[in-house]
């Protein structure tokens, strides 16, 4: 288990060198970091937000990759149809604020359009294309917190992330005219990245949002990318208070059928012991030679337990999201 330690303050993730700043790395229940990167060369920068119902899934990416733009909307329907829109834009760079939710997000390439809004008590999301289109309100909630969690691979490569979920969602996604509505059990989950990265990266992450005996619980998982740095993004939330677990997680599934379920524990103790049940499987592949992803995101449902930061053992039957493989060389 980790000694890393818990940032109360605000700090840059950079030194005045552009390297890691020591003071930057640890964890945070709000997004504390200003991530003050600066020059070119394995920048990655990303916002990504994801809304889910137990019936249909939006998730939208704008992402900045350094050397290019890629930005993204993908819609899971209540059938089990996926609608797709995907801009790769080489040789543009995308603005993209410094903190967490600091400024609004706009993209504007041929054939889509995305907003991402800061508004009082949470976040408003537009979409817009030829196809599939979305209007969804996010709210936070008074105190909600978010990790934030910084992972030193070396001075000269890092990345910052912020996982939030448990968001209430509303609103609606239109696909060829038929529109799908989020209602009172739907749920937001940002991920929000900056960093500098290696050109060769595997990482798994599982997110999930629910009600459990009561209970607002939310699951956020990850494995692959952090081991061996001293960091992990593992936590429980509570009623909105972020369980932050600093155990490595051990992640077992079947690389030759998907659908089968994956177990994620913390092997040398009991504070995390979670099935993942998927129900449909997205596959996501681009191969462009030096620029290559492989994605494979399982929608489905989480049980077993995590452990509070008290010592009790939280169940999360029933709580729905997704667990993922990605293998990237960028």
């Amino acid at each position: 288990m980790t000694s890393l330690g818990e940032i109360t303050r605000p700090v840059d993730l950079c030194d005045s060198s552009g390297r890691l700043n020591p003071a930057a790395v640890g964890w945070s229940r709000a997004p504390l970091h200003r991530a003050n990167l600066t020059g070119r060369g394995r920048t990655k920068r990303w916002e990504y937000w994801a809304v889910a119902s137990p019936r249909q899934v939006l998730g939208v990416t704008v992402s900045d990759l350094d050397y290019a733009s890629l930005h993204a909307v993908y819609f899971l329907a209540p059938d089990g149809s996926e609608t797709v829109v995907s801009k790769l834009v080489p040789l543009t760079t995308t603005p993209l604020p410094d903190r967490s939710g600091a400024a609004p997000v706009r993209v504007r390439v041929k054939g889509l359009s995305i907003d991402l809004m800061p508004v009082e008590g949470g976040m408003e999301l537009a979409v817009a294309s030829p196809r599939l289109s979305a209007q969804v309100r996010i709210d936070r909630p008074e105190g909600h917190e978010a990790l934030g969690v910084v992972v030193p691979w070396s001075p000269t490569r890092f990345q910052y992330t912020v996982k939030e979920n448990t968001l209430p969602a509303t609103g609606h996604v239109t696909v060829d005219g038929r529109v799908h509505p989020f209602g009172s059990d739907s749920w937001a989950t940002l991920d929000h990245g900056r960093g500098r990265w290696p050109y060769r990266v595997t990482w798994n992450w599982g997110s999930g949002s629910g009600t459990v005996d009561g209970r607002t619980i939310g699951v956020q998982v990850g494995g692959k990318w952090t081991d061996g740095t001293g960091s992990t993004e593992n936590a429980l939330c509570v009623d909105g208070r972020i369980h932050y677990i600093g155990d490595e997680l051990e992640w077992t599934y079947d690389r030759a059928d998907w659908l089968r379920p994956w177990q994620v524990c913390t092997p040398h103790s009991e504070r995390v012991d979670l099935t993942f049940t998927p129900l449909h499987v997205r596959t996501d592949r681009i191969n462009l030679g030096v620029l290559f992803n492989d994605t494979h995101q399982a929608f489905g449902v989480w049980t077993g337990t995590m452990r509070d930061d008290a010592g009790d053992d939280v169940r999360v039957d029933g709580v729905r999201g997704w667990a993922e493989e990605v293998v990237n060389r960028w």
